[in-house]
């Protein structure tokens, strides 16, 4: 009776949604470790194609296509009004009649689905306890109570129904960002062409106001864009030649021009749809024990129903077998598990979808648990908490010119992807051309090495001057801005430094951990002076230098043979093994790495290392307003069952806890969706 809430591609009504978007999702393979198996909660049967009640697919929300329900309701009404206002009753065949009206109106599609499932052999659901205990209420005479039963279980699925539909809306936001159309240059002129048909290589067209349709490098001067559907912040981003333009950025002014580098299907934005649609369907640890606590719970109600109603035979004088059946119907009603498995699913989809428009992607409601519990966050340096916008400051020769050292320095320093190559090759670009390395060998944690102009090259740390035996002045292990050392042929030949900047927010991002009693620690392959100094001035815990990438998952399994909680902060592809290592993996500016998103459980896409204090408190609002769902069914329920078995509470007190505890459940979760960003920060 388990309801599915995976948001792929069967769970969200494909009419609704651009076809392109639609079309594209069947081509996205599913990310690593997502496939379902079968032990991962999810019903598939109950969303075959007979059910007629998955909340997903072609939701029946509005209130003309519950025209029926809402006749029904009528119908029950003026019998009350009738009964108990003017004190007018039909007789019993009439009363029968009327009521048995209203009971199809309300429940055929319940009758149908029960009946679907029975011929399955599958009894221990939802729609086959309401169509017992309705029938059963029927035989003993209580129409009325029957009608409101059923009514008013309809009328709760409703509800439901719509909140779902709500909540999904946010992914169908999300697809909607993907325009049908893009305009390429063809042979000089502009046609209209659907994204998926362009290829690498091609310009395409963008219009003030028009979404970028695929990843590309900006031909035009400069442009400014709206980067919401990637960062969730909308405010304005200039970019200039020969910079990333990414699919769903909105251009603001004037008509852009951009190179594609990426197809359609491999866009950043498909992959981050792709994260989002994978992380509904990955389910807590608290939504698999609802499932699995579902399918044994209900077979149990069922015999308890069946003892309460037969057993007291052999125990109670004067037993009335109606009397009892009349208890074990609202024993039946009040033990529809329905607040639970609605209200939790929808609570972490919820804040899934909060985290989302936030700029962060969890991979799984999963990891929204895990965040709640982390007391540590381990942090890389560059990128992360520093801006990784690296410029020379610093050309320090020994028994060369300085221009010679940029050029053999940079020479090598282009075949690497890192920051402080690049600001070394940017800097020599200026200066001149740039030299061409051959048998370039990186060195994990050291630097680089190869060959320019015939010359052994080394460019790299200080620990790689060390590893190849070359002497050094001592004063260089005293600069405390970032140091690129140069070897050639054997020799010292100088040393670059390069200056990086401290993000606006890294500061307070640190306050507010500690706040959270949260431990802050700062790895780095950087000099330990270097460290040390961004360290103290946003007040990290503890910070260390001078590590390779096996240094780092150390320095991480001590804090964890500690007994701490971790949650690693980095680019998710250098520091692949810490990330494995930690309880949940954050890469921070995943957009500008398809590897990233990859490797960590959590994406913050606009670099900010604030957002990993909301991602954290994102976590303990979810975990929160789940807890107080469960604590609120399992308490109302427990007493309205210790009640019912009494013989205190009716049909009435039964049905009205049952929806009136699952839609209180489901406002509950919905209230995740409408929390704003100051109140999740």
């Amino acid at each position: 009776m388990t309801k599915d809430f995976s948001t792929n591609e069967d769970d969200l009504n494909k009419e609704e949604l651009p076809q392109a978007a639609v079309k594209n999702m069947s081509e996205i393979p599913r990310a690593k470790g997502q496939e379902h198996n079968e032990d991962d909660g999810h019903d598939h049967e109950g969303h075959s194609s007979d059910d007629g009640h998955d909340h997903g697919g072609k939701e029946r929300t509005g209130w003309k296509s519950h025209w029926d329900l809402l006749l029904s309701l009528g119908i029950l009404t003026i019998m009350l009004v009738l009964k108990y206002a003017f004190q007018y009753e039909p007789t019993k065949w009439v009363d029968f009649a009327i009521n048995l009206v209203a009971y199809v109106l309300a429940g055929w599609r319940v009758l149908d689905m029960a009946w679907r499932k029975a011929k399955r052999a599958d009894f221990f659901n939802e729609f086959f306890l309401m169509s017992v205990a309705t029938i059963g209420a029927f035989f003993i005479g209580s129409y009325s109570e029957g009608v409101a039963v059923m009514v008013f279980y309809c009328i709760g699925e409703w509800f439901q129904d719509v909140a779902v539909a709500n909540a999904k809306k946010s992914i169908k936001a999300l697809l909607d960002v993907r325009p049908d159309k893009v305009t390429v240059i063809r042979n000089g002129n502009a046609v209209e062409e659907k994204p998926e048909k362009v290829e690498i290589g091609e310009t395409i067209q963008a219009k003030p106001g028009e979404k970028v349709a695929l990843d590309g490098e900006l031909l035009s001067e400069s442009a400014s864009f709206n980067t919401a559907a990637l960062t969730g912040e909308s405010k304005p981003d200039t970019k200039y030649k020969g910079e990333a333009a990414l699919a769903g950025m909105i251009n603001l002014n004037s008509v852009s021009e951009i190179k594609v580098t990426a197809l359609f299907k491999d866009s950043k934005l498909s992959r981050i749809l792709e994260l989002v649609q994978d992380a509904t369907a990955r389910k807590s640890q608290t939504q698999l024990f609802i499932s699995r606590f579902a399918k044994v719970y209900t077979p149990i109600v069922f015999v308890l129903a069946l003892g309460l109603c037969l057993v007291p035979y052999f125990f109670v004088d004067n037993y009335d077998f109606q009397t009892w059946l009349y208890r074990a119907l609202v024993f039946l009603v009040i033990s529809c598990p329905c607040a639970l498995v609605v209200s939790i699913p929808l609570g972490y989809f919820g804040g899934i979808g909060l985290a989302s428009r936030q700029g962060i992607l969890f991979k799984g409601g999963n990891f929204l648990d895990v965040m709640t519990k982390v007391n540590t966050i381990v942090m890389d340096k560059t990128g992360t908490l520093t801006k990784g916008v690296f410029k020379v400051q610093k050309v320090q020769p020994q028994d060369r010119s300085e221009d010679e050292l940029v050029k053999l320095a940079a020479a090598i320093e282009a075949n690497s992807t890192h920051p402080v190559a690049k600001a070394i090759t940017d800097y020599a670009k200026e200066k001149g051309e740039v030299g061409k390395a051959t048998d370039v060998e990186e060195i994990a944690g050291h630097g680089l090495k190869g060959k320019v102009d015939g010359k052994e090259l080394l460019a790299g740390n200080v620990k790689l001057l060390k590893k190849f035996n070359i002497s050094y002045p001592a004063e260089i292990e005293k600069v405390t801005d970032t140091i690129v050392t140069i070897g050639v042929d054997g020799k010292y030949a100088g040393y670059i430094t390069i200056a990086d900047e401290i993000k606006e927010d890294a500061a307070a991002a640190i306050k507010a951990m500690h706040a959270l009693n949260i431990k802050t620690v700062m790895l780095s392959g950087d000099k330990q002076a270097v460290v040390d100094n961004v360290a103290k001035q946003i007040g990290i815990d503890e910070a260390y230098g001078d590590l390779l990438p096996e240094d780092k998952v150390s320095k991480v399994q001590a804090l964890k043979d500690q007994g701490r909680s971790i949650a690693f902060a980095g680019d998710g592809v250098n520091d692949a093994p810490v990330v494995a290592l930690a309880d949940a993996g954050i890469a921070m500016g995943g957009l500008g790495s398809d590897a990233t998103i990859e490797t960590a459980d959590v994406v913050i896409q606009n670099d900010q290392p604030m957002r990993m204090v909301v991602a954290v408190k994102v976590g303990k609002i979810t975990r929160k307003i789940v807890w107080q769902n469960i604590i609120l069914a399992m308490t109302v329920k427990a007493i309205v069952l210790i009640l019912g078995a009494g013989g205190v509470a009716t049909l009435w007190e039964a049905v009205i806890a049952d929806v009136g505890v699952s839609l209180v459940a489901i406002l509950n979760a919905v209230r995740i969706q409408r929390i704003k960003f100051e109140d999740a920060v």
